[in-house]
């Protein structure tokens, strides 16, 4: 199975591509952790990324794209992956169709996180992490607000940076103007799963197995 999650920043792209992942027994996939691998690595495409990320420069598309078609030849993404964090433009769909094309695949598809924006920016700005187990979680929903409710770790919750609603907004707004007309791209090409990405986790979760389960192996990119 071979899966594009696709959503606004909130829509529960990550957390759903990790379950995913688990499910169906395959690698999530995002940009940040293939830089973060190849610059590790010491791989000449991560080091010439490292070099231009260290100047403050932005890596370019047809870098990512490379580190992209890299990881995609391993031997781990050989019965599917889930892509979370790219494409992001449509000049990187164009790209990554490429890449499709040479390694054959022809048989991934979209999903499509839906959600309301006020909603999201809700969602965000009332986002807690654990520093000590990593699990992310509502303020809103917690009992004790200085306590994790997974390690009970003792004053190990904290927000993000990023998630005050004046950045979000400027995220969602890049998000409409850039990274949106993807779905235009895609819309002659296949298959496309619209989910509701505000329900509960766990229904989100069996609605995208649902609806893949229903489309079958139908094709995304020909």
């Amino acid at each position: 199975m071979r899966l594009i999650l696709f959503g606004s920043p909130g829509a529960g792209k990550g957390t759903q591509a990790k379950i995913l992942s688990s499910i169906l027994d395959i690698p999530h996939i995002s940009m940040g952790d293939i830089l973060r691998q190849a610059i590790s690595d010491k791989t000449p495409l991560g080091l010439s990324a490292k070099d231009k990320m260290d100047k403050g420069e932005l890596v370019p598309d047809v870098m990512m794209s490379a580190l992209f078609k890299e990881t995609l030849s391993q031997n781990r993404c050989k019965n599917g992956f889930v892509l979370d964090g790219f494409p992001r433009t449509i000049a990187q769909a164009a790209e990554l169709d490429k890449i499709f094309n040479q390694l054959m695949i022809n048989d991934v598809f979209l999903v499509i996180l839906i959600a309301d924006e006020e909603e999201v920016v809700r969602r965000l700005t009332n986002r807690r992490i654990c520093n000590n187990c990593g699990n992310i979680f509502n303020y809103i929903d917690l009992k004790e607000s200085n306590v994790c409710p997974s390690c009970s770790g003792l004053n190990s919750l904290y927000q993000r940076d990023d998630d005050n609603e004046s950045v979000i907004r400027n995220r969602l707004k890049i998000y409409k103007n850039s990274t949106e007309p993807i779905l235009e791209y895609y819309k002659c090409k296949g298959i496309e799963v619209y989910i509701n990405g505000l329900d509960s986790v766990d229904k989100v979760t069996k609605n995208i197995l649902g609806e893949l389960k229903i489309a079958g192996r139908s094709k995304i990119i020909a």
